[in-house]
């Protein structure tokens, strides 16, 4: 079962989401505060981070962006407001996804294992190593590199990256993009997708204003190409 550290203020939220998953087998770590949850993770090697948005002292944004500067952990975020401008703000730090408060137990694991699913292999008769200009996608190995040079994903990224080639030119709307990529089966909020994008174009694109590899297509959604 997966490691899991939650970093939750609320303690009633904090012990029930830890009891949740404890009886679904997953090993479970609590942390107060972001500072308090950074040592923790440097101990305990989770394999996903449920973060809470509004800590006290360091908050989860921060938490976030600390995370990401040297690790692709996994990352969730959890907010009492499904609405609120810093839920765009944490996603763009690099959060995987995020669950809105209170969540029943089933919700919050779903959403795990949806995070941590192993992305698909390559087809029969598709490349192991697919090469679309600069960037080298190695689909088996689940990494991508840019002019050679390996590039650090997180896991939405990574997916994300990975179901945009697999038709290049293609168009997909957000809908689609939220469905095959986050598995959120209803109308998500288009707002992981669009983050998500920002963060990959920051990552792969010479120029991010000007994108070469990933196109937006107003009132359509977004497309892969063409070179």
């Amino acid at each position: 079962m997966p490691r899991v550290l939650l970093i939750e203020d609320d303690p009633s939220v904090r012990e029930g989401v830890e009891l949740g998953l404890r009886r679904r087998g997953h090993v479970v770590r609590t942390a107060a505060t972001g500072e308090a949850g950074l040592a923790a993770l440097r101990e305990f090697r989770p394999d996903l981070l449920l973060l809470d948005l509004m800590l006290p002292g360091m908050n989860g944004v921060q938490v976030c962006r600390r995370v990401r500067e040297d690790s692709q952990l996994p990352i969730i975020m959890l907010t009492a407001r499904g609405d609120d401008f810093d839920v765009v703000i944490g996603l763009e730090a690099g959060a995987d996804d995020y669950i809105v408060k209170p969540a029943r137990t089933e919700v919050i694991e779903a959403r795990i294992r949806a995070v941590l699913r192993r992305m698909e292999t390559p087809g029969s008769g598709r490349p192991a190593v697919e090469f679309h200009g600069d960037l080298a996608v190695d689909r088996a190995g689940l990494t991508i590199a840019k002019s050679g040079e390996r590039l650090a994903l997180a896991p939405s990224e990574m997916r994300l990256l990975l179901h945009l080639t697999t038709a290049p030119e293609q168009v997909f709307s957000r809908q689609q993009l939220l469905e095959h990529v986050w598995e959120h089966s209803y109308h998500g909020d288009s707002r992981l997708v669009d983050a998500c994008v920002r963060r990959l174009r920051n990552k792969i694109e010479d120029n991010p204003s000007s994108p070469r590899y990933i196109q937006t297509l107003r009132g359509f959604g977004y497309r892969f190409g063409p070179l």
